[in-house]
């Protein structure tokens, strides 16, 4: 698909500022080891509850859209993404979600408007439904994760976080389809260290490092709503070139981050974005003593464990 380049995420900087969150970055000098600095960026806190709304707004505003508007599918993040950014530009959009995405996420995209398709199965599935709808009506087909304007929306994240934390030695990033890992790693193009993490019920990118080219995997397991892509997209394998290494975590490890994020931090996070956080409270990324980590919390579209209304007393 062709590297996407630091000039190409600059200029989706630009087309996206005024929609989009500088989201802040959160320094926990207190927190996991005193071997190393971490800092959390809250890019959860962007108007939809997740980074993906960097990619939409980058794709609806690069170039106009077809009269019968845009379709995508999604796990539910992208899905919102797309469905605020087509709101608020003023064009029509589809969205084909999976039956296994999370209620809340699929509630939410309805309540912006947007036609919503629920298609038994995976996103596989909301996929070929979304390529199908576009083949026959002439709708603009907008990819979660392989899709140049998409990655270089995602990959302002990158920017954004080496303009913030100048000092920053590694990033940690979630994976699924590899959007956000494709961006930020086109960016920072080894000046510092990227490092992907995955479920280990969601291995794209792991199988693709290990077979030394993107195959397909079974998903599962409790991000396969935001991460439950079964291939690593071809613009992320164009960016592994960048990408430092990449780790494996536990469903365990990913609900025990989350609930880490909440009780520690106040920070509440889905399971998919409590996976770099994982990562570290478990040892499967061992930072060098110094090192100065930047963990990604991509997303926030679930429900906390004290959000949860109680009956009155």
């Amino acid at each position: 698909m062709g590297e996407i380049t630091r000039s190409d995420i600059a200029a989706a900087a630009g087309r996206i500022a005024p929609y989009v969150r500088r989201t802040p970055v959160l320094d926990l000098a207190d927190a996991m080891s005193p071997d190393y600095r971490f800092f959390l960026k809250l890019d959860s806190m962007q108007p939809t509850g997740s980074f993906k709304v960097r990619g939409a707004f980058s794709s609806l505003t690069a170039s106009p859209s077809p009269e019968a508007g845009v379709v995508a599918a999604s796990g539910g993040n992208f899905g919102l993404a797309v469905a605020h950014a087509a709101r608020t530009l003023g064009v029509a959009a589809r969205i084909f979600v999976p039956d296994t995405s999370p209620q809340e996420k699929i509630g939410r995209i309805s309540r912006l408007g947007t036609d919503v398709e629920v298609v038994p199965g995976h996103y596989a599935d909301a996929l070929a439904a979304s390529t199908q709808w576009a083949e026959e009506t002439g709708a603009g087909e907008l990819h979660a994760y392989d899709q140049p304007d998409v990655v270089a929306g995602q990959g302002t994240c990158g920017r954004e976080i080496m303009d913030q934390v100048p000092t920053a030695t590694s990033i940690l990033v979630a994976v699924g389809g590899g959007g956000l890992i494709g961006g930020i790693a086109s960016w920072a193009r080894h000046d510092l260290r990227v490092v992907g993490v995955e479920p280990e019920t969601c291995p794209t990118l792991h199988a693709a490092r290990a077979a030394g080219e993107p195959v397909d995997v079974p998903v599962g397991g409790v991000a396969v709503s935001s991460l439950g892509a079964t291939r690593v997209g071809g613009i992320a394998w164009e960016a592994n070139r960048w990408i430092d290494d990449d780790v494996l975590v536990s469903d365990r490890a990913i609900l025990d981050a989350q609930e880490w994020l909440w009780d520690a931090c106040r920070v509440l996070a889905e399971p998919a974005a409590c996976a770099p956080v994982a990562a570290l409270a478990t040892g499967a990324h061992r930072p060098a003593p110094g090192e100065i980590v930047v963990a990604i919390v991509s997303g926030a579209n679930t429900r906390g464990p004290e959000l949860t209304p109680q009956p009155a007393p």
